[in-house]
């Protein structure tokens, strides 16, 4: 006991060294098992080195809380460490408050993770795929191959439309054929072409009915659904395949028709058909 009791330099015994010691130790630990958990939590959300820059920095800043907490064992004044502290952090949040915020609303999207990178999303009045989450910023590469930073403030406050979160994804299309041909045939075809495709998912099934009765011609709506990275491919491939299989059995897509009333000297009309 009278080790521990050992004064070693001004009023700090044996006893505030273990303690501080024991204390940092701890608190190095905490940060060991965070940068552990955040690596793999962040590890498809982010690019590595972003995340390494990330996982430092908690680590730094847990170690540094540890420290800070044993400081008393050294008979230091907490309360004034406090008002030096809480002084500096409000000069410091004044001076960068947008870079606070940008930070803030990084770490909030990186926790919430409403992308990834490689997702297709419209953020704002931006659509493309995710090419990078930076901690101050996101950029975004349209689909025209333009690069787009946004800052992690805009992102964090707008509406974020994920086109690659679920799995899978619909699409549709209004197929219209002449009243003279047979819908059920049309809708035959449809459905074989649609269960002949590897993408075209079994589970939502497809649907192909008869939506309406329009003006120039019966109008056959097609839902499908594919997986969300197949989906633009099925998309435009199924279309061509669907208009020309219906074309090869005589099924039409009509023309747009108006019926023309001409009255005659005589107070008798006369009808006629242009197209």
């Amino acid at each position: 006991m009278a080790i521990i009791s050992t004064m070693v330099f001004g009023e700090v015994t044996v006893l505030d060294l273990i303690i501080f010691a024991v204390i940092t130790g701890i608190s190095v630990f905490i940060a060991y098992v965070a940068g552990f958990y955040l690596k793999r939590g962040l590890s498809d959300t982010i690019r590595k080195d972003e995340m390494i820059k990330i996982v430092r920095l908690v680590q730094i800043l847990l170690i540094l809380a540890g420290i800070f907490i044993s400081l008393p064992s050294f008979h230091v004044d907490f309360r004034e460490l406090l008002v030096i502290g809480g002084t500096a952090g409000i000069i410091i949040g004044f001076a960068s408050q947008r870079l606070v915020t940008n930070v803030g609303s990084g770490a909030f999207l990186m926790l919430e993770r409403p992308m990834r990178i490689g997702d297709s999303v419209k953020i704002g009045d931006t659509s493309g795929t995710v090419d990078d989450i930076r901690v101050l910023s996101t950029t975004i590469k349209t689909y025209e191959g333009i690069y787009v930073r946004i800052p992690n403030e805009t992102v964090f406050t707008s509406e974020i439309t994920n086109y690659d979160a679920n799995v899978a994804r619909r699409f549709e299309y209004r197929i219209p054929i002449r009243y003279s041909d047979d819908a059920d045939h049309a809708i035959y075809i449809i459905g074989n072409l649609l269960a002949g495709h590897p993408f075209v998912l079994k589970n939502p099934q497809p649907s192909v009915y008869v939506d309406e009765l329009g003006d120039n011609g019966i109008i056959i709506m097609v839902r499908v659904w594919a997986p969300s990275s197949e989906w633009w491919s099925v998309r435009t491939e199924m279309l061509s395949k669907i208009k020309t299989a219906l074309e090869k059995e005589g099924i039409e897509i009509p023309v747009p028709q108006r019926v023309v009333w001409l009255a005659e000297k005589t107070g008798t009309k006369e009808k006629k058909t242009s197209s």
